[in-house]
């Protein structure tokens, strides 16, 4: 009682609890990162080269084969790799979940280093195993098959290759939905089944299907998207090839001379299909629940494959040569190989590579101390905004609390690309001119980040009785405080998983940084990118590694936190 009464009399002394207005101002902050930049995308779209109202853009956009040829590229590509992952992912998740599978661990994590890769690395690495000139692969198939030199088995610059390799580093997205649910559907549903006399194949196709369609709906969905969205595959493998996406596209249009108007029309599709796409996954996955009558429920019981284990282990492991052991064997021989495209052997390991990266390459220093100071500065202020909105709308904090909430997961429905184009339109003007410097990368970058911050965060919140700082307040106590003494520290898992996973997204941002970045502003993504078009393939290996290794570092660290579960990164 005493320190209750000192309390409340320090509270009367001091007259002002800032908790409020310190909470509208981060809400403030929330609502300036997401509506400005799509308030000057919609005006742009609307607008012609004078400023005058008009509708030519979209017109344009529409009627022009140049404009036309790549979304009807865009979607054929998106199907295609959305088809193609559902048929790969949806047999290895049943594998792994539902069948004695040898190593099913093992795969997993192999899944999980196909799903941290950056697609535009993997891209890399897949120009140095299938160009159709100086492709390792098609070297060997020379050298096994006698073939001449303007022949070849494989040529990753063509439609077919972006699909192949938007599908290797998108099928995870598809396999951790069908696992987990797989992992979720209760036994005895299966039990019961066959008790009723129901065969294996009748139970799987009236019982354990129904149960994971939506999950592998929703999959594909989730695969579309991504194919739909990604810029540095495309740009890496399907300029070279002649033909452009949607996202190229709009990135050539800030190409001299630049036409932001065209651009700004031509993302406004883009981001229309995306929410579209979002809310019917949504709808797929919140459409049918499921619930066991009397409590806790069995886990599944395995199917045994008898003979059939190992030939399916050696098929999930053939599935995974594609976005993890060929591609990474292909970067470090490029890293390590006096040429790129060359065997390398005992006799010709070098490290000049190395050593041209860490002494030479005076723009990789600068796109390392960049991204460094990005990453932690994103990381950082990312998870203290996401922290705020999340307790704000958990605890029913402000006035809009549930519009707070609709705008913190907002920024999921805006592709990368998009997103650079409306913040380029947003700062290169006044008030907030932020063109050319850091602090426009970092606005990006804390926008992304801020829905899957922001929704690991509210879950964890929701594990906090609220009674915890009810009982602080009756003290005395102000909601900062509260949240800053009582609920932090409760949450310093997550809050620290959060942070660490916004740091290693930042290192693989590639969409929104091609659009803002400048010289001095290079990231690691950004030079990777440009050492492409000027074919340093030895120092891209060097570097992406180097990014591999951080990015594993990280990972394996945040997944031995007690109580961390998986996270999912956005993709580039």
């Amino acid at each position: 009682m005493t320190i209750a009464l000192a309390a409340r009399s320090e509270r009367r002394s001091l007259g002002i609890d800032v908790s409020r207005p310190v909470l509208y101002i981060f809400a403030g902050v929330l609502c300036v990162l997401i509506v400005l930049p799509l308030s000057w995308l919609l005006m742009y779209s609307v607008t012609d080269g004078k400023g005058g109202f008009t509708l030519a853009n979209f017109y344009r956009l529409f009627t022009e084969s140049s404009f036309r040829e790549p979304l009807v590229t865009t979607f054929i590509l998106a199907t295609s790799s959305a088809f193609i992952c559902c048929a790969v992912a949806a047999p290895m998740g049943w594998l792994v979940a539902r069948t004695d599978l040898p190593f099913s661990g093992v795969i997993r994590a192999l899944v999980t280093a196909s799903f941290v890769t950056p697609p535009f690395l993997g891209a890399i690495a897949w120009e140095l195993l299938a160009a159709p000139n100086s492709g390792l692969l098609n070297k060997l198939a020379r050298h096994w098959f006698g073939m001449t030199t303007d022949q070849h088995l494989f040529n990753i610059y063509s439609l077919a290759g972006v699909i192949f390799v938007i599908s290797c580093y998108t099928f995870p997205y598809v396999f951790v939905l069908v696992a987990n649910s797989l992992d979720r559907t209760p036994g005895e549903l299966e039990d019961a089944s066959s008790i009723l006399g129901g065969g294996r194949w009748y139970t799987a196709r009236r019982v354990t299907i129904p149960l994971v369609l939506p999950a592998l709906l929703a999959g594909a969905l989730v695969a579309f998207l991504q194919a739909m969205t990604l810029f540095g595959s495309p740009a890496i493998l399907a300029l070279p090839a002649g033909f452009h996406t949607m996202t190229t596209k709009i990135w050539s249009l800030f190409q001299f001379p630049p036409k932001p108007e065209l651009a700004a029309a031509a993302s406004l599709p883009l981001l229309l299909l995306t929410v579209i796409l979002l809310r019917a996954e949504h709808m797929i996955l919140g459409r049918r629940g499921y619930s066991i009558v009397g409590g806790k429920y069995g886990t599944p019981r395995l199917i045994p494959l008898h003979r059939w284990r190992w030939p399916a282990v050696a098929l999930c492991l053939i599935v995974l040569l594609n976005p993890v052991f060929l591609p990474y064997a292909a970067l470090f021989n490029a890293a390590f190989s006096p040429v790129a495209t060359t065997m390398l052997t005992v006799h010709n390991f070098t490290l000049h590579n190395i050593e041209f990266v860490l002494f030479e390459l005076s723009a990789a220093s600068v796109a390392l101390k960049n991204t460094v100071i990005l990453g932690t500065a994103t990381a950082t202020i990312g998870t203290a905004l996401a922290l705020i909105i999340a307790y704000i709308t958990a605890r029913q904090a402000v006035t809009g609390w549930r519009a707070l909430g609709f705008l913190a997961t907002a920024p999921i429905a805006i592709p990368g690309i998009v997103l650079g184009v409306g913040l380029f339109l947003s700062y290169t003007r006044p008030p907030f001119v932020l063109y050319g410097t850091l602090w426009i990368l970092l606005v990006a970058f804390v926008t992304i980040a801020l829905p899957s911050a922001y929704q690991q965060l509210q879950a964890a919140f929701r594990t906090i009785h609220p009674e915890l700082e009810d009982a602080s307040r009756i003290l005395g106590a102000s909601r900062l405080r509260s949240l800053w003494q009582i609920t932090a520290p409760l949450l310093r898992t997550g809050v620290i998983a959060t942070w660490c996973f916004i740091f290693v997204g930042v290192m693989r941002e590639l969409s929104a940084a091609i659009i803002l970045f400048t010289s001095e502003t290079k990231v690691l993504s950004v030079l990777i990118f440009d050492l492409n078009e000027s074919g340093d393939l030895g120092a891209i290996s060097v570097i992406g590694l180097g990014m591999l290794l951080i990015t594993f570092a990280v990972v394996i660290t945040v997944n031995r936190i007690p109580g961390f579960g998986n996270v999912r990164l956005r993709n580039n």
